[in-house]
């Protein structure tokens, strides 16, 4: 983020160091109350937690014994929302959105060392004409290192070139609220609906021939998403049901049937993959006072 990057470097080249063990703890409470930690990341090559706010421009680093060092922090950025931790191309993917009545939707790119600004991309100018607000919700990398960004408000996926160049890649002015996204090795998207608990499977090279996913049972609810190793893909609800799935199809994502389950402790909205296990973020939307927390999941 150039000149406009506020971050602590000498903290920082200390903290992968000392605030982190291969062993993670099963529950990390973070030690600052109602910053919304909407988004949460793991950067494996430098085992560390990363998790954004809803209410600032930051992105922190989470230390195992819950202590919060900033180090994204950007005056373009009202609230981080979905993160993407890009190792391949050693980048930081931000989903920029904004709560308030005319939102925003912006893509922040930032070197995964150090926190610099690499780019800073307005999607909202290539969005709808007739958007009436924007919110940027969550990314996702393509083979070729595009992105792709949900915008809930707009209903619309935009794809960022590698080159950084913004493009509408396509409009589902049916899909209420659009949100998780991933990209399935085998060439296309997958997105929630959080609205209808719908998941659409989205071919990257023919977009407009999208597919509403056939379910073995609905997942309102559904927020952030997370493809496994194991050839699933996790859901993580964030409605009163506090459900983790694992969701697995036979037929490439024509349908898919809910193969495992977990319970957490309190509403959650997205979810990231440790060498110690899959990790969902409490944000405590409705509780200022509470201490925001990152929970480790079993699925059965």
């Amino acid at each position: 983020m150039s000149m406009k990057v506020s971050f602590v470097a000498a903290v920082l080249a200390v903290v992968p160091v000392l605030a982190f063990s291969a062993a993670l703890p099963e529950k990390i409470t973070m030690k600052t109350a109602g910053f919304l930690p909407e988004g949460v990341e793991y950067d494996t090559k430098n085992k560390r937690f990363l998790v954004g706010s809803l209410v600032q421009g930051t992105v922190f680093i989470v230390g195992n014994d819950g202590t919060l060092t900033p180090f994204v922090s950007d005056p373009d950025i009202k609230g981080s929302v979905g993160l993407e931790v890009d190792e391949e191309r050693n980048r930081l993917l931000v989903a920029v959105g904004d709560r308030a009545p005319a939102g925003d939707a912006k893509l922040g790119v930032f070197d995964l060392g150090t926190g610099k600004r690499i780019a800073m991309v307005n999607l909202a100018a290539v969005g709808p004409a007739d958007a009436k607000a924007h919110f940027a919700n969550d990314l996702s990398v393509g083979p070729d290192g595009s992105v792709y960004v949900t915008d809930t408000r707009a209903r619309v996926l935009y794809k960022v070139s590698p080159k950084y160049e913004a493009s509408l890649f396509l409009a589902m002015p049916s899909a209420e609220r659009l949100n998780g996204i991933v990209t399935h090795p085998h060439g296309y998207l997958l997105v929630a609906e959080s609205g209808a608990g719908d998941v659409y499977k989205v071919p990257l090279d023919t977009p407009a021939s999208f597919t509403k996913v056939k379910l073995s049972e609905q997942v309102q609810g559904d927020d952030g998403m997370l493809w496994h190793p194991d050839d699933c893909l996790i859901v993580v609800r964030n409605d009163p049901s506090l459900l983790v799935l694992a969701l697995k199809s036979t037929d490439d994502w024509v349908s898919a049937k809910v193969d495992s389950k977990a319970t957490t402790t309190a509403q959650q909205t997205t979810a990231a993959l440790t060498d110690s296990g899959i990790y969902v973020v409490h944000p405590f939307f409705q509780d200022a006072k509470a201490m925001p927390y990152l929970e480790r999941v079993t699925l059965k």
